[in-house]
């Protein structure tokens, strides 16, 4: 028995690291395609600043790629065992199914604390700090905020253009001043080359300070052209600087999102919106125990060794899953609908479905 344990635990074990890391690669490619990898290819974050944002995402996907791997796993090992006929020859020599399950239960609890720890937790501190981070690189960066070859309007009343920039060296500047209509053009200036400086000191007034090497200018008030030439001209250009965004109910920690529905029922408030975040964030730390009792049955009913047919039916299972979790969080204005149940249904239906077909495929059904 103890040989049978360890060889279904080194086969899940095996399986499991390589989807798990499948889907980690998956879910954050998406996301820094999204978000990080524009910012790199325009020269708008460093790599540093990149490799720091990929690892504050890694324990947020991983939350999602756990579940996800243990039901592949789950799949591909049994669909394996029962295709290879081994679970014929364990009956055969008088050990049942369930006999086979202690170990990877016990695991599969294991993994469900990790989810847990990691999703009520790390995973929303982690997000907050991501960005944070991409938040901090866009307004502390010049070249963010004065992006190359981009006609720039944030900078009311001047429109600007810049024909490269490189660090804090700009070439090939071009800037318009604008009436308050915006409607009717001031000022043009061109210039060959300048530096720039981003002064962050003062969080609430920061500023891009712009000296203009070989600048010419031309003064349109009043019906007459005016033509001017200066050997340095210093132009300052104040941040017209958003606020940072209050986390999402979604990116509180488990303990902060207890706090403020603690604070706003006291207050009258109503909590189901928080009510859903929190049992959604506990409902789903039980993911890898209920898709490892409805993995192993459908692996064995299934009664196939190919990868691709284990992965399509973790993948079937896994947005049935989640169309619950997404129900419950869609219906969080409506408490009529009981939403923070909802978000349960899931678990409730994979654990007694997968425990109803464990049985059945004990005695052989």
């Amino acid at each position: 028995m103890k040989t049978l344990h360890l060889y279904l635990t080194r086969q899940v074990l095996g399986s499991l690291l390589l989807t798990v890391a499948v889907f980690t690669f998956v879910l954050l490619l998406g996301n820094v395609l999204k978000e990080v990898l524009g910012l790199l290819v325009n020269r708008q974050a460093s790599l540093a600043v990149v490799a720091q944002a990929i690892g504050l995402l890694i324990p947020f996907v991983l939350v999602f790629a756990l579940p996800m791997g243990m039901l592949t796993a789950m799949l591909l090992t049994f669909g394996r065992f029962s295709a290879d006929h081994e679970l014929t020859a364990v009956r055969a020599s008088g050990i049942s199914l369930l006999s086979l399950l202690p170990p990877l239960l016990v695991l599969a609890v294991l993994l469900s604390g990790l989810c847990a720890t990691v999703n009520l937790h790390f995973a929303p501190l982690c997000r907050v700090a991501y960005k944070r981070l991409i938040y901090q690189s866009v307004v502390e960066q010049a070249e963010v905020l004065l992006p190359e070859k981009t006609f720039i309007r944030q900078f009311k009343p001047y429109t600007l253009y810049f024909g490269s920039v490189r660090g804090s060296e700009v070439r090939n500047v071009e800037m318009y001043e604008m009436d308050k209509s915006g409607s009717n053009l001031l000022s043009t200036l061109h210039a060959t080359r300048g530096t720039l400086t981003v002064d962050v000191s003062n969080p609430t007034n920061k500023m891009v300070h712009l000296l203009l090497h070989d600048a010419q200018m031309l003064n349109l008030r009043d019906g007459q052209r005016q033509p001017m030439f200066s050997g340095e001209l210093p132009v300052e250009l104040p941040i017209q600087q958003k606020a940072e965004k209050e986390p999402q109910l979604s990116e509180m920690t488990f303990r902060e999102l207890w706090e403020q529905r603690r604070q706003y029922k006291a207050e009258g408030i109503r909590t189901t919106p928080l009510d859903v975040v929190i049992h959604s964030q506990v409902a789903f730390s039980f993911a890898c125990l209920s898709f490892t009792l409805i993995g192993v049955p459908l692996g064995i009913r299934a009664h196939r060794r190919e990868t691709s047919a284990g992965i399509g039916m973790a993948m079937l299972l896994v947005m049935v899953y989640y169309s619950f979790l997404i129900l419950g969080q869609s219906l969080d204005t409506k408490p009529q609908y009981f939403p923070w149940l909802i978000v349960w249904l899931p678990n409730f239906a994979f654990q007694i479905i997968g425990m109803v077909l464990l049985r059945r495929a004990n005695r052989g059904v």
